[in-house]
């Protein structure tokens, strides 16, 4: 069976462009710390009809951010989540550089991303992601401990409408579908805490959502099957959460369309 939906794994690489390399504040081992590990073992095989994955880690172009944000945590972030500064003194790039790897590292993922959901057939996106056990400082919860799945539909912590952010990505039949497949594969699960949604998610949700469709962000819990003091996956555990994993979509898969 091959799913009707396009997965999409924006944090997913670990690799920086020889041109950036130089330009950075960060160590090999600090830079890692962005990637959102575990996300290409578990989803990049699911039976997709498409699986978007990053080639560029996301630490100095984000694909999951609003291309005309700036700021500290803006497309080209100034600090990652631990509160460290990217780029060395002095090399933070300038609005014409950001526009250049904008197109070299930015456009291409989402051109792409684009085009594959202008096919009718497919009727969902799931941005996947993965998160630390334990939040970061720079993040909404900091020092808290997650749960082992968060969902996000842009909305409050019931998956219903939040005046404050918009219009849901998701109908809340469809979230609860997700949520309680997530449940039966043995998994702790919260909607919209911390998280409620990035760039990809909103902005291709929506317009999924008038055609009938819907947008999720899934976020994993790292600590399921990574070692928290040094984030690298544990190959067995990786492979057990996968299985699971593969479960819950096939559980999705089949019923989804009945609820649309």
């Amino acid at each position: 069976m091959t799913y009707p939906f396009i997965i999409s794994l924006p944090h997913c690489a670990g690799q920086v462009p020889r041109e950036i390399a130089p330009l950075l504040n960060l160590s090999r081992e600090e830079i890692l710390d962005s990637v959102d590990h575990g996300t290409l073992e578990i989803f990049s095989k699911l039976p997709a009809s498409e699986v978007m994955v990053a080639k560029w880690n996301r630490i100095f172009c984000d694909l999951n951010r609003n291309p005309d944000s700036r700021g500290s945590k803006g497309v080209i972030a100034r600090t990652d989540y631990d509160g460290r500064e990217i780029f060395k003194p002095g090399m933070y790039p300038d609005e014409r550089t950001i526009k250049r790897y904008l197109d070299l590292y930015y456009h291409p993922y989402h051109e792409k991303l684009a085009n594959a959901l202008r096919d009718t057939t497919i009727k969902g996106l799931f941005d996947c992601h993965s998160l630390n056990g334990t939040a970061h400082v720079d993040a909404p919860d900091a020092g808290q401990t997650r749960k082992d799945v968060v969902i996000s539909n842009n909305a409050d912590e019931n998956g219903k409408r939040n005046p404050a952010l918009g219009d849901p990505t998701c109908p809340v039949r469809i979230l609860e579908l997700v949520k309680n497949a997530f449940y039966r594969a043995g998994f702790s699960v919260a909607i919209n805490q911390p998280y409620t949604g990035g760039f990809i998610t909103v902005h291709y949700g929506r317009k999924l959502v008038e055609r009938g469709g819907f947008a999720l962000q899934i976020e994993m819990n790292q600590d399921l099957y990574a070692d928290p003091r040094y984030s690298l996956p544990d190959s067995e555990k990786v492979k057990n959460i996968a299985g699971k994993v593969r479960e819950v979509f096939d559980e999705v898969a089949r019923n989804v369309v009945g609820l649309l």
